[in-house]
């Protein structure tokens, strides 16, 4: 959705390492906001985007406008199951109906053969993987893992609202994710690894969690038990000065 940074990058080099052609589409798409303040609020830079994008050797920069995208007002959306309704589909209601639909209309404009998403994201990835596979769309989907600054925090086009003391605190997110995994392993108890999360947040200074889940990807719901590991994620949400940041590990990578 353009605000491109080196993770936006990392899928693009990705894509040019294993494919012959490489598109990439700058599109901030209304449908997948239930709060029009975060639309009007989301960075614009497409001049810089498309000299990274030029520099990195991407071959085509796909950038439509909102009436392109939509002729006419959307009238259809999809249903994910469980998957939608839980952490981020919670709190923002409606936001995996729009990102299935305009996933569906850039793939069908474009008709890839290969789609590259980042990890940071990775509800919205198994959402698009869902949607993939229910309506047999012949696109192989790829799965690159987040791009993070030097301390850590995932990178992302909402970090250019982030003071450097709020990006400090910001770290909070991937230490508490990395110590919970940690604690996971050596078989701590999910209910007590949740607690020990939340009484950190409580302490912050500045950061509000908004969720910290243990989930299964199949259908992204909290779970007691860790039946699979290749199956289990840490998912967390926060807010830091009317900015929302996500991030997420696997327990297994």
């Amino acid at each position: 959705m353009g605000a491109l940074h080196e993770g936006h990058l990392k899928l693009v080099n990705e894509a040019l390492d294993n494919t012959d052609i490489v598109v990439t589409s700058i599109f901030v798409n209304p449908t997948q906001f239930n709060k029009k303040e975060d639309l009007d609020n989301y960075p614009s830079t497409l001049e810089s985007d498309l000299e990274k994008l030029q520099m990195t050797g991407c071959h085509v920069a796909f950038v439509p406008t909102v009436d392109e995208m939509y002729p006419s007002k959307p009238e259809l959306s999809m249903k994910f199951g469980l998957i939608e309704d839980a952490l981020e589909g919670e709190f923002r209601e409606g936001h995996f109906s729009g990102v299935g639909l305009v996933v569906s209309k850039l793939f069908n404009i474009v008709q890839p053969h290969e789609a590259f998403f980042g990890q940071k994201d990775l509800q919205q990835f198994f959402v698009i993987k869902k949607m993939v596979d229910q309506l047999n769309v012949p696109i192989k989907l790829h799965r690159v893992p987040t791009m993070r600054s030097k301390e850590g925090l995932a990178l992302s086009s909402r970090n250019m609202r982030l003071s450097e003391t709020d990006l400090e605190e910001a770290l909070l997110l991937i230490r508490s994710l990395e110590d919970a995994k940690e604690l996971l392993l050596a078989n701590q108890r999910i209910e007590d690894v949740k607690s020990e999360i939340e009484r950190r947040f409580e302490t912050a200074k500045l950061l509000e969690l908004e969720y910290f889940e243990i989930i299964e990807t199949d259908n992204f719901q909290p779970i007691s038990k860790i039946e699979e590991k290749s199956k289990t994620a840490l998912c967390i949400a926060a807010h830091l000065n009317n900015v929302r940041l996500i991030d997420n590990l696997l327990l297994i990578s």
